[in-house]
């Protein structure tokens, strides 16, 4: 059995998390925590007490998973490190100083990271990689579209940078050098080798990506779609899974699907 420990768990995502967790046989819940003052700690949830003790939380587990803010990483890494507890961590719109302290961490302790945890995500970030690597930069166009419900904080999400990261790499090219993250007024032509972004943000969206290679007389969409969040809880707990006593290092979704 894995111990599996929940941070944010009164949250929409953590309760889909404990409830991922709860269904597995082979994981077993450890807990889980909310921030110090949330109102739900000490209350019942989903069969467990919340707590407010991270530190404790990683004490008993083998992993824990993160789907929190980018403010409170920093800290949970700490943990991970204090108590050699693999963590998954599927927090979106982490800076620069934060990955590389994701990065550090992974020397000594087993990290999951993931913009999106889902299945059809990953299998779709592979797919653009591989067409971007086909497909001539001269003479095929990449935009990337993403919508989210109104309340997301961070743009273009986690998830759209994350295919830009790969139709980048399958370029063989820096995405920080080609990204376009948005147009207005009197732009002029689009450069060859150009990698767009468009970010529209309404009602109740879980989220909606699409990749299109555009060429003078054919286009190439690949789109994945999202009515649920439960399919990140899904592959979070699916991760945490293949995680739990692996050696340290920092590994994606990739890595658990054997891509």
């Amino acid at each position: 059995m894995t111990k599996i420990g929940i941070l944010g768990c009164g949250g929409r995502m953590g309760r889909m998390l404990i409830q991922e967790t709860l269904a597995r046989p082979e994981a077993e819940l450890a807990g889980g925590v909310e921030a110090p003052g949330n109102p739900l700690i000490g209350k019942e949830l989903d069969g467990i007490t919340v707590g407010g003790d991270a530190d404790a939380l990683f004490a008993i587990s083998d992993v824990v998973i993160d789907f929190t803010h980018p403010a409170a990483l920093a800290g949970h890494l700490a943990l991970a490190q204090k108590h050699g507890t693999a963590l998954v961590v599927g927090t979106t719109g982490l800076d620069a100083p934060t990955l590389d302290l994701l990065a550090g961490a992974g020397t000594s302790v087993a990290i999951m990271r993931a913009a999106n945890m889902s299945v059809g995500v990953t299998l779709l970030t592979a797919m653009v990689e591989q067409l971007a690597a086909k497909l001539d930069a001269e003479i095929f166009d990449i935009e990337i579209t993403e919508m989210h419900h109104r309340h997301k904080i961070d743009a273009p999400s986690g998830t759209a940078l994350a295919l830009g990261e790969a139709a980048a790499r399958g370029r063989q090219v820096s995405l920080d050098q080609v990204a376009r993250m948005s147009r207005q007024g009197q732009v002029g032509a689009r450069p060859a080798g150009e990698i767009g972004f468009s970010t529209l943000r309404g009602g109740d969206v879980v989220g909606d990506h699409t990749v299109i290679f555009a060429a003078d007389g054919e286009r190439i969409e690949i789109s994945h779609k999202a009515s649920s969040r439960q399919i990140f809880a899904r592959g979070a707990v699916r991760a945490a899974l293949w995680l739990a006593g692996r050696k340290p290092g920092l590994y994606g979704m990739k890595d658990v699907l054997g891509l």
